[in-house]
């Protein structure tokens, strides 16, 4: 049988000194299992995570400890609305301090980007639901570096901490 579908490019919002993370899971567990990592990996992280249910109830399921990463995290997910995917809004922590807790949680069957950037999501939508074809994260590069720049990458790196 054959069926048709259309595609989006869903525009995700991104306050300036925020990240996002977005991925895909697979379990209403999603939700309690993310907020536990991310509530133990630092005392000053302020997060929201939102996830899509696939299936039953079909809603978007939602914790955080701070009210207005919750929000975004929320607002993302439904405008987005693809099943069995999350979003993670956070300020004041950077995804590479979390990414690798992230990852091993074992329902977090992928993650499609963690960004500071403008977002666009380009979903696929037949009569069942929505399903992620891919993210745009940012802008094209507009050359390549030179010495001068790649000196500018080391320091910049050495100045917030990443390397000695």
């Amino acid at each position: 049988m054959e069926s048709s579908f259309k595609t989006k490019v869903i525009s995700v919002e991104t306050p300036p000194d925020y990240n996002i993370i977005f991925g895909q899971s697979h379990f209403i567990k999603t939700v309690e299992d993310i907020y536990e990592t991310l509530i133990t990996s630092s005392t000053s992280l302020k997060f929201g995570v939102a996830f899509c249910e696939a299936s039953q109830s079909r809603l978007i399921r939602f914790d955080g400890n701070d009210d207005e990463t919750t929000k975004l995290a929320v607002e993302a997910a439904y405008h987005v609305g693809c099943g069995h995917t999350f979003f993670v809004f956070m300020k004041e922590g950077y995804p590479i301090n979390i990414m690798r807790r992230l990852k091993d949680i074992d329902e977090v069957c992928r993650i499609f980007c963690a960004t500071a950037n403008p977002l666009e999501v380009i979903v696929a939508e037949t009569k069942q639901g929505r399903g992620v074809l891919g993210v745009i994260d940012g802008e094209m590069p507009l050359g390549i570096e030179d010495d001068n720049e790649k000196e500018k990458r080391k320091q910049f790196l050495r100045n917030i901490g990443y390397k000695r």
